[in-house]
């Protein structure tokens, strides 16, 4: 379990280096009640901010496709990143992952094609714990992906300071999009976050889709 210890201990451990990028997973966007972002993803995407401000990481990089509404996730995100203050370059999207274990592996992949070597996932607690299995055992990896979850005191901290600036969602809808509840039934979905729909081949040609 990712006790609030724990997350101290790897938020310790990740303050003693520098990351080129870390990977933040994608939530669907828009909230229904507020019609803006919500409550996790505005957790994930300041808590990147602070990595990024804190020097523990130089990239940011968010994942996620349009999966459940014609926004893609990662855009949004980066969207949300930049009005807060993050550099424009220091951002990046990973638009084709619709799971979990695929933010994981499609963002490691893009980094590596991006020439970043040292990569870690900046997320929740919860997806952290739900997710190390398959960092740990089911990746094939050149160089290993450490995880620095919230740690809540933080978050408390940063949360007063936190605001809702308005962003150009437009400029991050799907061309193209349906919701994968459409598209795939239960099974393939339920194997996809087990990590089991994944495409090896997206980005082994080296280039930054």
């Amino acid at each position: 379990m990712m006790t609030q210890k724990k997350t101290k201990k790897l938020y310790e451990k990740a303050r003693t280096q520098v990351y080129d990028a870390v990977i933040v997973p994608g939530v669907p966007y828009p909230n229904p009640k507020t019609g803006i972002w919500d409550r996790v993803m505005k957790g994930r995407v300041y808590w990147a901010k602070h990595l990024f401000d804190e020097g523990i990481t130089e990239h940011i990089i968010f994942s996620g496709g349009a999966v459940y509404s014609k926004y893609y996730e990662a855009k949004i995100m980066a969207q949300y990143a930049v009005a807060i203050g993050v550099p424009t370059d220091a951002v990046f999207a990973e638009i084709m992952a619709e799971h979990s274990t695929e933010n994981i592996y499609y963002s490691y992949h893009k980094g590596k094609n991006l020439g970043f070597d040292k990569i870690a996932l900046a997320t929740d607690p919860f997806q952290t714990d739900m997710t190390q299995y398959y960092i740990r055992k089911k990746m094939d990896l050149s160089e290993p992906i450490d995880v620095i979850p919230f740690v809540t005191d933080i978050l408390k901290e940063i949360e007063p300071k936190m605001v809702d600036p308005e962003i150009e969602d437009q400029l991050s809808v799907s061309p193209n999009f349906s919701s994968i509840k459409e598209r795939e039934p239960f099974r393939k979905r339920f194997r996809g976050t087990l990590g089991k729909n994944i495409d090896s081949g997206l980005y082994a040609d080296g280039k930054v889709n």
